[in-house]
C-alpha cells in the first residue's frame, strides 16, 4: 500500500480525496498557491507545500514544481483529482520516471484517449458506435467538402479539445468556412492544437457517461451509468445516477460498448466512457475522460464504494476484487455543481468573500466543498464551489430531498446559482426526465426568472445573518457608543 500521497490539485477534490487517504491511514500532502494559503484542503492535508508562480493556476500545472515537493515531503504517489494535470500524459510519464506512483493510468493510455480523433478511431475500431464524421487529414478546403457530405447540421470540435472550446454548430453550407476558422483558431489558443474534426449533430441529444474501474490486466468492471444532459456551455450542472427513462436494454448496451472499449484498452484505475444518445435510441462514443469526474459521488452513494479508494488500490498494484455481478444499485442520487456564478447573467463567473457558510444537514445528502467562512473566491480558478448530493429510495425523494437541502443551503458573500438549481429541481420537465442538453435554454423562461424581489431577497440575508450565532454574538458583544464612552455626555 501507498504510503504518503501529494494531492496535485486544490478545491473540493483534494479535501474529497484527503478524506479517503485519512480512512485509509495513508499521509497526505497538500500544494498550494498563495491565493490558496488558507484554503481547506490545505488545512485538511498531513503536510503541505507551497508552489510559486505569478500567475495562481500556472502553479498547480508546473510539473517541475510538483515533482519537486514529492522529493521533499517524501511522497511515493500523486493524485492528480480531476482537471489541472490530470490527463497530461507527459505529467503520468514524469511521475513514473521519477520513481512515484501516478494513481490513474498509464500514460500511453492518457495519449491515446486525449486525442479525441485517435480515440475515436480506436472505439469504431473495436465495434463502438460513432457518429459519421470527417478528420481534417489534408488540405482545409478537402475537410470542409468531406464535413459538407455528411450532411446538416454539423459539430465542429477539436482534437485536443473539451469543455465546449473549438466546438462550434454549423447549420448551413453558408456557415461551414467561417465555423471551421474559428474552431481552429480557438482549439490552436486553447490546446496548442489547431486539428479540427467534424461530426453529424444529434439533435436533442441526451450526455449519457459510464463509470469504469480496471486493474490494467484486462479485468474491467462498470459501476453503471450517468446521466449528465443538464449543461451550460458543455459544461455539466446537475448529474445522476442511474439515468432516467432508460430502458433496460438500451442500458446495457451502452455498458457492454463501455466496458468493451476499456477492455480493449487494457484500462487501468478510474475512466470515464462518454456517449451521446439520440431521441430515437441510437448512442454514439464521445470521449473517454482518463480521470476522476466530479460527478463520482452519485455513483459512489448508489453502489456504497468509495471509487477514490478503489483508485489508490490499484495504483498499489492489488488486485481489483470488484465483481460485476455483485455491484447492485440501491436507490438514485443526484448532484449539482454549486457555483460562484449569475446564471440571470448568462452563467457569468462571481466572486466574493464568503461571509456566511452553513450546511444543510439530513438523511441522504453529502455535501463537497472546498470553502470556508472568510475566504476569498476570485477569478484566478473554476467558479465551482462545491457539490451537494442526495440519495433517495426513488429518484422524486433524491430531488425532493436535495431541493429542500438547497433551501437550506447558505452560502452568503458571492453570487451563487443555489436558487437556479432549486428551480431546476422543481422544473416538470425534470421531474419527467425529459432531459436533453438543451434542457436550461428550453427551460429558460422558468429556471431564469427571478423568484424574489430585492427587498425579500436583503429580509433573506439579514434574517440568516441574525439566526448565525457568531454574527450575533460579535454584533451584540459590541458596546453602544455612549457605553464605550463612559460618563461623558454631551
Amino acid at each position: 500500500m501507498l504510503k504518503k500521497v501529494l494531492i496535485a490539485n486544490r478545491g473540493e477534490i483534494a479535501c474529497r480525496i484527503i478524506r479517503t487517504l485519512d480512512r485509509m491511514g495513508i499521509a497526505s500532502v497538500a500544494v498550494f498557491h498563495h491565493e490558496d494559503r488558507n484554503a481547506p484542503h490545505v488545512q485538511a492535508a498531513g503536510e503541505r507545500v507551497q508552489l510559486h508562480s505569478d500567475v495562481p493556476t500556472a502553479a498547480y500545472l508546473d510539473s517541475a514544481q510538483l515533482l519537486a515537493a514529492c522529493a521533499s515531503t517524501g511522497a511515493d504517489a500523486v493524485h492528480p483529482g480531476y482537471g489541472f494535470l490530470s490527463e497530461n500524459s507527459e505529467f503520468s510519464a514524469a511521475v513514473s520516471q521519477a520513481g512515484l506512483v501516478f494513481i490513474g493510468p498509464a500514460a500511453e493510455t492518457i495519449h491515446l484517449m486525449g486525442d479525441k480523433i485517435r480515440a475515436r478511431t480506436f472505439a469504431a475500431d473495436h465495434g463502438v458506435p460513432v457518429a459519421p464524421s470527417a478528420v481534417q487529414t489534408g488540405s482545409i478546403e478537402e475537410f470542409e467538402r468531406n464535413a459538407a457530405g455528411i450532411g446538416f447540421p454539423l459539430l465542429i470540435k477539436a482534437a485536443a479539445g473539451g469543455g465546449g472550446k473549438g466546438m462550434k454548430i454549423v447549420h448551413s453550407a453558408a456557415d461551414l468556412k467561417d465555423s471551421v476558422r474559428v474552431a481552429a483558431s480557438e482549439a490552436q489558443r486553447y490546446f496548442s492544437d489547431g486539428r479540427v474534426y467534424a461530426e453529424k449533430l444529434v439533435i436533442e441529444p441526451r450526455h449519457i457517461e459510464v463509470q469504469v474501474l480496471g486493474d490494467g490486466n484486462g479485468k474491467v468492471v462498470h459501476l453503471l451509468e450517468r446521466e449528465c444532459s443538464i449543461q451550460r456551455r458543455y459544461q455539466k450542472v446537475v448529474e445522476e445516477c442511474p439515468a432516467p427513462n432508460m430502458p433496460d436494454e438500451l442500458r446495457a448496451r451502452i455498458l457492454q460498448a463501455a466496458t468493451r472499449l476499456a477492455c480493449a484498452a487494457k484500462y487501468r484505475n478510474a475512466g470515464t466512457i462518454e456517449f451521446v444518445l439520440g431521441a430515437d435510441g441510437e448512442f454514439y462514443f464521445l470521449e473517454m475522460n482518463t480521470r476522476l469526474q466530479v460527478e463520482h459521488p452519485v455513483t459512489e452513494m448508489v453502489l456504497g464504494l468509495d471509487i477514490v479508494e478503489q483508485q489508490v488500490r490499484i495504483a498499489s498494484g492489488q488486485a481489483l476484487e470488484l465483481e460485476q455481478d455483485k455491484l447492485i444499485p440501491v436507490g438514485h442520487a443526484i448532484e449539482v455543481r454549486i457555483c460562484a456564478e449569475r446564471p440571470e447573467k448568462d452563467f457569468q463567473p462571481a466572486t466574493g468573500r464568503v461571509g456566511l457558510l452553513r450546511v444543510p444537514q439530513g438523511q441522504g445528502l453529502r455535501f463537497d466543498g472546498g470553502i470556508r467562512e472568510g475566504q476569498i473566491v476570485t477569478s484566478a480558478f473554476d467558479s465551482m464551489l462545491a457539490k451537494l448530493v442526495a440519495h433517495g429510495d426513488t429518484r422524486d425523494q433524491a430531488a425532493d430531498r436535495l431541493q429542500a437541502a438547497l433551501r437550506d443551503l447558505a452560502i452568503l458573500g458571492v453570487p451563487t446559482n443555489i436558487d437556479f438549481l432549486g428551480r431546476v429541481m422543481s422544473n416538470s420537465t425534470f421531474r419527467s426526465g425529459k432531459l436533453h442538453t438543451g434542457f436550461i435554454a428550453q427551460e429558460a423562461a422558468q429556471l431564469l426568472a427571478p423568484q424574489v424581489c430585492v427587498r425579500e431577497d436583503v429580509a433573506a440575508v439579514v434574517a440568516a445573518l441574525i439566526g448565525d450565532t457568531d454574527f450575533r454574538t460579535s454584533v451584540l458583544d459590541t458596546p453602544e457608543p455612549y457605553a464605550s464612552i463612559g460618563s461623558w455626555n454631551n
